[in-house]
């Protein structure tokens, strides 16, 4: 059995202002393309398929430009999962409805894993969908105790889907977690604060493949067969050093899996450059594709009239720029760190002190955890 891993599309985002709906429909374009070669038995989409939980009208069709592609012309069954920037409500509106055509939709997380059952030669596959879950939000369908934390949660599901699978078959679980020794991006939105996200790679012992989506950088989690696919674009400028791809997974008889990474090449890339004023509008070397989206360190140390102007003359999707002059009075020896490297804990627990000349004790910061955990949950519905 083949199909194709993919993740965290984020459509409808919003990266300096830009919203980027035409660069994810390029490389979307590519996906199916790429269906429509390889003709893959499913494709599966692990979560985060939009930005936020109301997600504008452009992105919205978007989507179902992608899926009506999908399974009305190319006749693959889709499987897709809600990750933690959906509303699982909305996004799997009418999901028993679709269901009839292969369109496979798990937004709002039950009582048990969810699961959909294809076949090739060598027999059937079952493939577990476990939507993004937030704790406090399932405890009492799974019966947990209050406060258990992701890790309580997956094993919960993931012992109720062993529970029910058949032995001898193949399974594919798909998920939206973040994986403990998995590489982060800044452009990601943290599930909790204080590390009270993290699931053990451990837990995923017996599935033949695990696809997973959250983190953005395309990456194996401790062992080959768990698999984050990666985030659609790059929507962060630290993002600038990695490659985006999509994975093409084969499931042989015996459940063993050999797994390609595909890569889409994007309208525009996402690059950081640096040097001086005349360097930049003068050196193809330094330049690259102009229409690349940049960020630029610029060198000068005396003022420029209209900067961004005459940058924008060159490049003229230059989307931010920094004078590390200006930074500390030109004063390297100084020990900032850069707040968009920040998690949420980190900035409040450094207002905190700026502000009462105390640190966080670990009280407080358990305490801080529960509100912004809270805010997030209702942050998914009232968005």
């Amino acid at each position: 059995m083949r199909f194709i891993h993919t993740a965290d599309w984020h459509l409808g985002r919003l990266f300096y202002g830009l919203r980027l709906t035409e660069d994810q429909a390029h490389v979307l374009d590519q996906l199916i393309d790429l269906a429509r070669s390889v003709r893959p038995d499913a494709v599966i989409v692990s979560g985060d398929v939009y930005d936020r939980a109301v997600p504008p009208p452009d992105a919205v069709r978007l989507l179902d430009y992608v899926l009506s592609r999908f399974i009305l012309d190319l006749r693959i069954p889709v499987i897709m999962i809600a990750g933690n920037h959906d509303s699982p409500d909305r996004l799997g509106f009418g999901s028993k409805v679709m269901a009839a055509e292969d369109l496979h939709i798990f937004g709002a997380p039950g009582p048990n894993a969810e699961r959909v059952t294809l076949h090739d030669e060598a027999g059937p596959v079952r493939f577990y969908a476990i939507p993004y879950a937030e704790p406090a939000a399932v405890e009492n369908a799974l019966a947990l105790e209050q406060g258990r934390d992701h890790q309580a949660v997956m094993t919960a599901y993931l012992n109720q889907a062993r529970g029910a699978h058949p032995p001898g078959e193949r399974s594919v679980l798909i998920a939206h977690a973040f994986v403990a020794g998995g590489e982060e991006s800044e452009s990601e939105r943290p599930l909790s604060v204080g590390g009270a996200d993290r699931v053990s790679t451990e837990l995923f012992e017996g599935f033949n493949y695990v696809a997973l989506g959250h983190l953005h950088r395309p990456q194996a989690a401790g062992r080959e067969i768990v698999r984050y696919a990666g985030s659609l674009l790059k929507y962060s400028f630290a993002d600038g050093d990695q490659s985006r791809t999509v994975s093409v997974v084969e499931i042989d008889e015996s459940g063993k899996c050999r797994v390609e990474s595909v890569p889409l090449t994007p309208r525009r890339d996402v690059r950081r450059i640096e040097g001086h004023l005349d360097q930049l509008q003068n050196n193809p070397e330094l330049q690259g594709n102009r229409e690349d989206y940049l960020m630029i360190t610029l060198l000068d140390t005396h003022p420029i009239l209209d900067l961004m102007g005459k940058l924008r003359q060159v490049f003229p999707n230059v989307l931010h720029v920094e004078r590390p002059h200006l930074t500390a009075h030109g004063d390297k020896s100084v020990n900032r760190r850069d707040h968009r490297r920040m998690n949420d804990l980190d900035l409040f627990a450094g207002f905190f002190k700026e502000v009462t000349g105390d640190s966080l004790t670990a009280d407080q910061q358990a305490a801080y955890q529960v509100v912004v955990d809270e805010l997030r949950r209702r942050e998914r519905e009232v968005l």
